[in-house]
């Protein structure tokens, strides 16, 4: 007999939350997964505070579900939604010199470090990574964003967090969280307001700062979104970070092709492997009539990764509910439809592949 959402949700409302209520009641439970008999879900805190004391329940919850007929296996992820109860340190200073390396940076706890890169600006590259970072989350895998734009961070706004990430100590950075992921971004360190004008050395520091002293806890998945080109953010992450791989997006048009194999040529140059391209904004389909348009043509990042020998992971449609999602700080993905399917077979290839 095949275990049914309503049969986990019964199960999960068994577990009492500290204060009152359980699970369900308190709207806890998300990203809720079943797939024969394999189930995955997060349960999501209000706070890391929070989050740090219920692990007991978290795998209290996990018993409850294993229990279940028609269970095979279950994967359930703690998270949290607001930062810490901490406030900021005054004596934090972001930017400044990089320190000395002995050997590559990986966060502690962080398995594999993804980045997302463009050629070039306006494809869509941070739209992709915000949403494929929930939609690895909705799938239960324990996903950290970083919004390595520092010129241009958006990751703020589109996951929808506005506030200034704690630091106990002066030195940790405390980062927030949102829809199942942990974000970290240079924008939320600094006023929205003013532009960010440092030099090379400067950005370098920040980014070393973002890998080195944010507390990214234990994730599968570092989703690194990178700002476009091929400049000193790109080649300090390449040369000294440990890399799983590079994600190119690019829209169809030749314009776009032009640049996304300039970065490329760096990756390789670089020695990170390419795991694929995305094409983004691959269609358009009319809410009206249903007719679909290829406004900035079509086959090009197909054609380009079958030269590569690179697979294309997936086309993505341009459409005004992504737009006002991520300008509503809901990413698509976190909802329903086509879009957000397109998102969830694009994590579903990616954790298939080894790759997140």
């Amino acid at each position: 007999m095949a275990v049914t959402r309503a049969d986990v949700e019964t199960a999960l409302e068994r577990i009492e939350i500290p204060g009152g209520g359980n699970l369900i009641s308190r709207d806890m439970v998300r990203a809720l997964h079943i797939e024969d008999g394999k189930v995955r879900f997060v349960i999501e805190a209000p706070s890391p505070d929070a989050a740090r004391a219920m692990e007991p329940l978290r795998a209290a919850a996990e018993r409850c579900v294993a229990a279940l007929a028609g269970v095979s296996s279950v994967s359930v992820a703690l998270t949290a939604h607001g930062p810490s109860e901490q406030k900021p340190a005054p004596s934090l200073k972001v930017g400044g010199h990089p320190k000395p390396q002995a050997e590559p940076l990986k966060p502690a706890g962080v398995d594999r470090i993804l980045v997302v890169g463009s050629g070039k600006g306006g494809v869509g590259k941070s739209t992709v990574s915000s949403n494929l970072a929930v939609a690895l989350a909705k799938q239960g895998r324990k996903v950290g964003l970083l919004d390595a734009d520092i010129y241009g961070p958006s990751q703020p706004r589109m996951m929808g967090v506005s506030k200034r990430p704690a630091s106990p100590d002066g030195k940790t950075i405390e980062p927030l969280h949102a829809h199942g992921v942990t974000l970290m971004s240079i924008g939320l360190m600094m006023d929205p307001d003013k532009a960010v004008v440092w030099r090379g050395p400067m950005l370098m520091g920040a980014l070393q700062q973002m890998l080195g002293q944010v507390n990214w806890g234990e994730l599968d998945v570092l989703i690194v979104d990178l700002p476009p080109g091929t400049g000193d953010v790109q080649l300090t992450l390449c040369q000294r970070a440990v890399l799983t791989g590079a994600i190119i997006v690019s829209t169809p048009q030749d314009v776009a092709l032009l640049d996304a194999r300039k970065a490329i040529d760096m990756f390789n140059t670089l020695k990170t492997p390419i795991l694929g391209m995305i094409e983004n904004m691959s269609s358009f389909h009319c809410p009206n009539c249903g007719h679909e348009t290829h406004i900035f043509g079509h086959g090009g990042v197909a054609a380009e990764a079958e030269k590569l020998g690179v697979p294309l992971l997936a086309q993505l449609p341009i459409d005004l509910e992504t737009r006002l999602a991520g300008d509503g700080g809901a990413p698509v993905a976190t909802g329903e439809g086509p879009v957000a399917e397109a998102y969830a077979q694009l994590a579903d290839r990616l954790v298939k592949g080894g790759m997140a």
